[in-house]
């Protein structure tokens, strides 16, 4: 556990309950939303989200489908750009289609990540465009 103690209530950290407003949202909560075509159809759902470290912005939703019960997983950064929140469908919306996303930059968990390699995120960047 963690030294830090909320001094307002005098709860540890990992009891602070993580709120979200209509503008602010905690990572936790997006991590695991499903993602949907303009259709309605699942596409997947978020594994994680990719964090500027000098800008603060969201740079990145890494979207996971196929496999079973985790294995043979796919993760496939996607621009945070290319998502929106849906009300409608308590998650976000792409006008990405499956197969469009099927061709995009992707590894899988099995293999070494290449976030390290500029070429492959120009590649990842470049697709979106």
């Amino acid at each position: 556990m963690s030294d830090y103690v909320d001094r307002s209530s005098g709860r540890a950290n990992d009891d602070v309950e993580r709120d979200e407003t209509a503008e602010l949202i905690s990572s936790d909560r997006v991590e695991g939303t499903t993602v949907y075509s303009q259709d309605g159809d699942s596409l997947g759902s978020i594994h994680s989200v990719m964090i500027g470290k000098r800008d603060g912005k969201v740079a990145y939703a890494v979207l996971s489908f196929g496999g079973f019960l985790g294995l043979g997983t796919s993760h496939f950064p996607v621009p945070w750009s290319q998502l929106h929140y849906s009300e409608e469908y308590d998650g976000y919306v792409t006008d990405l289609t499956e197969e469009r996303l099927r061709g995009a930059p992707n590894y899988s968990a099995d293999t070494a990540r290449t976030w390290y390699d500029t070429d492959w995120r120009s590649r990842v960047d470049s697709y979106y465009i």
